[in-house]
């Protein structure tokens, strides 16, 4: 049996809960175009995304750990990943749209550069005369912009509910400019579903790495009282080391309680506020997608020590320092000799202009691409 769009359209308005986005009722795209026969717009919008040149570099763009520290940490990749699947699992659960939610988890980190927030901290210190530069915003800017593929229009030409996703994209980490995107009404259940699975799959893959990198103990996390539930639950005793398969007990356990936590929370907060659309949705005073205060707690507790003990520690803050002058050093090399830049990016900077086209290269760069590119631009040794 064939289903159509239409009948896809169908098996969603049946399925999904009131509150929740449906493909038909799409604002539709900046450039008008004719949907496939067999996929909705949001279907469509997802695979435009992992056909992307941005995408597949997230492969070699890192979190807490640069590339060559080893090939088990996670990655940009890995952990949009992991987003999506979060994302998919509780929107499953909530009603809400899952390719929706999927699309804007896989596009959510597309704007991050080499080296992960010290990357991004450098990039935007070197951008803040020329426009600054924000991951969010240049996630954006890939997806309407910087990649081209098709002959009408420049980006991959989006529908307006994937983009507003983005644009309202808020986590710890991240604060949303939706000027341009109904900036008074809160991001749809489906773009908060998205927030709160970034903010899950990297706490707890965080807790992980740190944790197999041997730069986290067991006995540094006692007491805190989210590690205490989790270890209790799963009958482990104090040890001062953790073997592949405990850890991942742990960690598997982590999630499950942060979902179950999360979705039972959401439950309450949808009852309370008594939506019956998406429209209601977005203009109540509150996002409705959200931990318990418990949960919230555990997590603030959790996120506090993780900053403290694994983004502070030695090892990462030795690379953070490489990592900042590396990007710092070629952006200043190509700003004072912009032929030093491959000819396909200088003839990028009449209509860009010098330090965004330098900006949109560097973000652009894997961790190893940007560290070979250091070798070449400053080893006498290295063929440039």
């Amino acid at each position: 049996m064939i289903y159509t769009r239409q009948q896809l359209e169908e098996l969603e308005n049946q399925n999904l809960a009131p509150y929740a986005i449906r493909s038909k009722d799409s604002k539709g795209r900046k450039f008008p175009e004719e949907e496939p026969d067999y996929r909705t717009t949001f279907q469509r919008d997802r695979e435009r995304i992992l056909h992307t040149t941005a995408f597949r570099r997230l492969e070699y763009k890192t979190q807490v750990f640069i590339i060559h520290e080893g090939d088990y940490y996670r990655t940009r990749l890995t952990h949009t990943l992991e987003v999506a699947q979060l994302g998919r699992s509780v929107a499953r659960s909530l009603g809400a749209n899952e390719d929706l939610v999927e699309t804007i988890c896989l596009a959510h980190d597309l704007g991050h550069p080499p080296f992960g927030h010290s990357g991004e901290k450098m990039l935007s210190q070197l951008m803040k005369d020329h426009g600054g530069f924000d991951h969010n915003k240049q996630a954006l800017r890939i997806v309407t912009f910087l990649e081209n593929r098709y002959p009408d229009f420049s980006g991959l030409n989006l529908t307006w509910e994937v983009l507003e996703g983005m644009v309202k994209h808020e986590t710890e980490y991240d604060i949303s400019d939706a000027q341009d995107f109904n900036p008074d009404l809160r991001g749809h259940i489906e773009a908060q579903i998205a927030n709160v699975a970034d903010e899950m799959a990297y706490t707890s893959h965080d807790l992980d790495d740190g944790l197999r990198s041997g730069m986290i103990t067991p006995s540094q996390l006692e007491g805190i009282t989210i590690w205490e539930v989790v270890t209790e639950s799963i009958g482990l005793r104090r040890t001062a080391t953790l073997d592949d398969l405990t850890r991942h007990q742990i960690i598997r356990c982590l999630i499950g309680l942060e979902v179950t936590d999360l979705i039972k929370s959401v439950d309450h907060y949808l009852r309370k506020s008594s939506v019956k659309t998406p429209e209601e949705l977005q203009k109540l005073s509150y996002n409705v997608v959200g931990f318990s205060e418990d949960m919230h707690h555990r997590n603030r507790e959790l996120k506090d020590f993780l900053y403290t003990n694994l983004y502070r520690q030695h090892r990462v803050v030795r690379m953070a320092n490489k990592a900042e002058k590396i990007i710092s050093d070629l952006f200043t090399a190509y700003q004072e000799k912009q032929d030093m830049l491959p000819e396909h990016i200088q003839s990028q900077i009449d209509k860009r202009g010098l330090e965004r086209t330098i900006c949109d290269y560097i973000a652009g760069m894997t961790d190893r691409f940007a560290i070979d590119e250091y070798k070449r631009l400053f080893d006498p040794s290295i063929l440039p």
